[in-house]
């Protein structure tokens, strides 16, 4: 078979676009942070990039996409020390290099680890982030991915569907998210200290790029440029669409106004719901999908203050919420009248419970595998070399105890010795009151939705 050079190149633009959701990713989260924490969050984004782009390399695309096994695929059948440039190193019949698909499904690895990290902000040691981006990845994400796309247990044997990652990527960060937030605790001040967004701008500049990249996260998950690729593309956009709109009707009814917050949040709850269910379900049905799913993470986020788990910027209650909705939908609206994957149609549009018992099947499956490695890993360590930073950093400010750089120089600086270095101490200006505490704050998505 010869490479297909239109297929290739569509996948060429949406691995790009996917990557572009990571540095997105940072920004929304960095924006929703406070701002004596921003770099620390942002960092966490940045170095999954770095960190999971080698893992996937070397094995990570060989236990995902290996053929053979419930859990991993042939350790040895991709392995990155391997060159793969021939004409036959091809993926399946779509006619696109076999590089291409590996870096492909990297940025969905990539923005996996990243995902988890929003629910640990203004607490956590990098160090200890590294290593349990590296450990998480290793035990969950890869095995997970093999599992739900690699021919495994859940796409496999089970026969659940996920198309672009509601198991794979949201339900199992949200999942590890909530383990990891239980080891650490609660921030100090927690909740009665505010802890707004410092920067609702960059909330929506983050949420626009994500949802920009999303669309070569969805619809590129196709892999071809087909029919299929363009029921994809345009039901994320329209989900999204419901999704903003369910969610500031919420605020709007309950809080009495409707917030930018509030409508960039929707639209990634949207985007996520969606991601499972984009090539399975009518664009109508995901409309409804999308208004749903905006309205319930609306309400879920503030389930946090009830609970007591201090889910910094809601991981949980979008991600982990987000994605249970979105492969549920698929059991109640998925039809083969778009899709030749679903053989039985959902219970909703004259089928049965079936589907949708495979999809509650899968969910859980990956939720509970992820929630008990994840807390494993944390706890190990927690115990070790330490997971969270001394309360004095904490409330300091955690980009200068960790990164040695604050996000914003508001100091006065004289002669050569300010600049971006200033607030860390490197140069020779100090650091204002004011700056140490963080710059002018807004609502954050927890606050603004909860009762």
């Amino acid at each position: 078979m010869e490479i297909d050079t239109g297929n290739t190149a569509w996948l060429l633009v949406s691995t790009a676009l996917v990557l572009l959701m990571t540095p997105g990713l940072a920004l929304f989260y960095g924006g929703l942070n406070r701002s004596k924490g921003m770099l620390n969050m942002m960092m966490m984004s940045f170095s999954s990039i770095g960190l999971i782009s080698i893992l996937w390399l070397f094995y990570g695309f060989t236990v995902a996409f290996g053929e053979g096994g419930k859990f991993w695929g042939d350790l040895g059948q991709y392995l990155g020390t391997k060159t793969f440039v021939g004409e036959s190193d091809l993926w399946g019949e779509t006619g696109i290099p076999l590089y291409v698909f590996i870096t492909f499904q990297m940025m969905f690895a990539v923005i996996t680890v990243a995902l988890i990290s929003g629910a640990l902000s203004d607490r956590t040691k990098f160090a200890g982030w590294l290593l349990f981006a590296f450990g998480w990845a290793t035990l969950v994400y890869f095995p997970v991915a093999h599992m739900v796309w690699g021919g495994g247990l859940i796409g496999g044997d089970i026969g659940a569907l996920d198309f672009a990652g509601g198991t794979a990527v949201h339900i199992n960060a949200g999942a590890a998210a909530l383990a990891l937030v239980l080891v650490l605790g609660r921030r100090v001040g927690w909740p009665r200290e505010s802890m707004k967004p410092h920067n609702v701008p960059l909330v929506a500049l983050g949420a626009g790029l994500l949802w920009f990249g999303w669309f070569g996260f969805n619809a590129g998950s196709e892999l071809t440029a087909d029919g299929v690729t363009a029921l994809a593309f345009v039901n994320t956009q329209v989900a999204t669409a419901g999704a903003l709109l369910g969610w500031i009707v919420v605020e709007w009814m309950r809080d009495g106004k409707p917030t930018l917050v509030g409508a960039s949040s929707g639209a990634v709850a949207g985007l996520v719901a969606i991601t499972p269910a984009c090539a399975f379900i009518t664009p109508a049905a995901s409309v409804l999908l999308g208004l749903v799913a905006g309205a319930v993470c609306a309400v879920a986020v503030g389930l946090k203050y009830r609970l007591g788990y201090d889910d910094s910027l809601d991981v949980v209650g979008v991600h982990f919420v987000g994605g249970w909705i979105g492969c549920l939908w698929i059991g109640l609206f998925g039809t083969a009248s778009v899709s030749e994957l679903v053989t039985t149609d959902g219970l909703l549009v004259g089928g049965d419970a079936t589907l949708l018992g495979k999809q509650a099947l899968g969910a859980l499956i990956v939720t509970v595998y992820s929630f008990v490695i994840a807390y494993a890993l944390g706890f190990v360590i927690d115990k070790t070399i330490g997971f969270r930073v001394s309360a004095e950093a904490e409330v300091d400010g955690i980009d200068v105890a960790e990164h040695a750089e604050s996000a914003y120089d508001l100091s006065p600086t004289t002669g050569s010795g300010g600049g971006a270095f200033a607030m860390a101490g490197i140069g020779g200006g100090k650091p204002s009151p004011e700056s140490a505490d963080g710059a002018d704050e807004s609502a954050p998505v927890s606050e603004k939705v909860a009762g």
